[in-house]
């Protein structure tokens, strides 16, 4: 293998261990955002002190920033892998067939698209709902801001329901590979524990598309309350 050669596949192994922790990182918001989420299932105080806890801490700007700056290092990461792997030869996202022992899946195959389909995603969820129409109401003496209001709102639209169900049934597939492959590119695939990791991968791939989907359903029912 020339200087050059080598060079390219240190530097395409750096990046894909780079990418991998970026992705565990967004697969930790992913699920913390879902927890905080299903008060919308409690009530509307509920929800809406969810929300309102998270925007009225001072260190919120800085945590939006740092999630921010891991997006797009993945993202980035992401693109590059791509382009890299068409120019030369497949280069799956963690390692090769021949050290997985498997062809390629459907998760692992659509990695660039639904990666893509939850960036779209995610710049209409924020446009919709973080920026989206703006009530007020009051709980235990605090005025803050009605989001319940708000999303029960925006999920009256049955478009947006089923873009919003689709979306993360993608990102639950996206995720579902991710998770365990994001091991692999950190080499902590010994034998013994990766059917574990891929298991409890595919669990959390599921959890996040039904959990985040039955938001959207709920509280489009809610609605004809």
């Amino acid at each position: 293998m020339s200087s050059k050669s080598s060079s390219s596949f240190f530097n395409s192994v750096v990046k894909k261990q780079f990418m991998g922790i970026s992705g565990l990182l967004l697969c930790g918001f992913v699920i913390a955002h879902l927890l905080g989420n299903l008060t919308l299932f409690i009530g509307p105080d509920a929800f809406n002190k969810y929300g309102y806890t998270l925007t009225s801490n001072p260190l919120i700007y800085a945590a939006e920033a740092g999630l921010m700056a891991i997006f797009l290092v993945h993202l980035v990461l992401a693109v590059q892998l791509v382009i890299e792997n068409r120019r030369a030869r497949p280069i799956p996202y963690a390692y090769s067939r021949k050290h997985s022992g498997r062809g390629a899946t459907l998760a692992s195959s659509t990695m660039p698209i639904t990666g893509a389909l939850t960036l779209i995603f995610l710049v209409l969820h924020i446009r919709g709902l973080k920026f989206g129409t703006h009530y007020e109401t009051e709980v235990n003496g605090i005025v803050m801001r009605d989001l319940y209001k708000t999303t029960i709102e925006y999920f009256q639209d049955p478009l947006h329901v089923l873009f919003y169900v689709v979306a993360v049934c993608s990102l639950g597939l996206h995720v579902s590979h991710g998770f365990w492959s994001a091991f692999q590119s950190l080499g902590l695939n010994h034998p013994k524990y990766m059917p574990k990791i891929k298991c409890a991968a595919w669990a959390f791939g599921i959890v996040t598309a039904v959990g985040f989907s039955s938001l959207a359903i709920f509280s489009y029912f809610q609605g004809g309350r």
